[in-house]
């Protein structure tokens, strides 16, 4: 059997495109690359004293000295970079906790990237901290791009100075804020504050209810909105208030939703990771997960079997493997599909996510040998 109808439905599956939204004029470039999923995500450190209720960071990653680049634990620079090619970044957004707790950390990112990736590689930042003003120079000379404050008081004056700093630095300056729904009345009086100060953009994302903050989410009296999305009931509505208000302001205003940042930047990620690193016998699903076929084999027969399949089947070189791991023959699926008819022993459809540690999402047996 040849495997030519194979590459066919690979490509074919290749050319669906996650919905991307077209960028708004005046956008942060951080914003533009992190829609299109081509934005590395580099968690520096887990570090953060500020204990704000909304936040939803999970368990495993608060107050870990850890660095995870997307959802790869890296013990080395090395690592990161590695990650980064195997996503094809074009940039990379650090995050924690708060990265500037870990400021040399930090800068060392910011230097080793651009150093792996060159000087086009768009960097952004977050932070909480109104930090020393003289060490902006430190990051614009190492090439960071963009930074954004996330302003725990909801009030721009104690983070001037530094903002002030960072622009003069050649750093694009923002701010970036969840938009919580029973905070109307501070929000207003920010746009007006953020109004010819330093400050190029303002980024409200709407505000979600997740594992890591639902009990503080329920004292405060929000609810889910509905639908599914973890939103909190009115975040959106406020969001789309502020919007249309800061339309004669000097800065651009941004308002992502949850749902674009669950089913929009996470899975154009995934997609673009998956698609960079898909074998020639995978296929890239509908939902972004790779799928392939399979045949459980130990170790000992594993070498027999494959070249049998391979002459029986006339599969070329590259769309048959062992994986050691798992103990099993991967090949195409349409191959797996074909045979399991046929074959006396299991054959499996396999999804896995296209993460570094390519988690299985599930196995589905083709025939009734289990």
């Amino acid at each position: 059997m040849s495997h030519h109808g194979v590459l066919f439905d690979m490509s074919r599956s290749l050319m669906m495109a996650t919905e991307i939204l077209s960028a708004e004029q005046g956008e942060a470039e951080g914003c533009v690359q992190c829609q299109k999923g081509s934005k590395l995500v580099l968690f520096v450190t887990g570090k953060c004293h500020w204990g704000c209720d909304y936040c939803p960071l999970s368990e495993n990653r608060r107050e870990s000295p850890d660095m995870f680049a997307n959802e790869r634990r890296c013990n080395s620079w090395e690592e990161v970079i590695e990650e980064g090619h195997a996503m094809k970044a074009t940039g990379t957004g650090i995050t924690g906790g708060d990265p500037m707790l870990d400021l040399e950390k930090s800068l060392e990112a910011v230097k080793q990237l651009k150093s792996a990736f060159g000087p086009k590689h768009h960097i952004h930042l977050y932070t909480s901290i109104p930090f020393d003003h003289n060490r902006a120079t430190d990051f614009g000379k190492a090439g960071l791009d963009e930074i954004r404050f996330h302003l725990l008081d909801g009030t721009v004056d104690k983070y001037l100075k530094v903002m002030q700093a960072c622009k003069d630095a050649g750093i694009f300056v923002g701010v970036e804020l969840p938009c919580e729904p029973d905070k109307e009345e501070q929000l207003f009086s920010l746009i007006e504050q953020l109004h010819a100060s330093p400050v190029e953009f303002l980024n409200l994302n709407e505000l979600e209810i997740t594992v890591g903050n639902q009990d503080n989410m329920d004292v405060r009296g929000f609810n889910l909105s509905g639908g599914i999305t973890a939103a909190a009931e009115g975040s959106f509505e406020l969001g789309m208030k502020i919007k249309e208000a800061s339309k004669e302001l000097d800065f651009h205003v941004k308002f992502c939703t949850a749902k674009f940042k669950d089913a929009g930047q996470l899975r154009a990620r995934f997609k673009r990771r998956g698609q960079a690193n898909l074998r020639p016998y995978e296929v890239l699903s509908d939902d972004d997960t790779i799928i392939f076929g399979a045949i459980p084999t130990n170790l000992e027969d594993a070498q027999e079997d494959i070249e049998e399949l391979k002459k029986v089947l006339e599969i070329d070189e590259g769309w048959i493997r062992f994986d050691a791991q798992n103990q099993r023959i991967e090949l195409p699926l349409s191959i797996a599909e074909e045979i399991a008819t046929v074959l006396e022993v299991p054959v499996q459809l396999v999804e896995v996510h296209p993460t570094h540690e390519r988690l299985e999402v599930g196995i589905i047996h083709l025939n009734s040998h289990r």
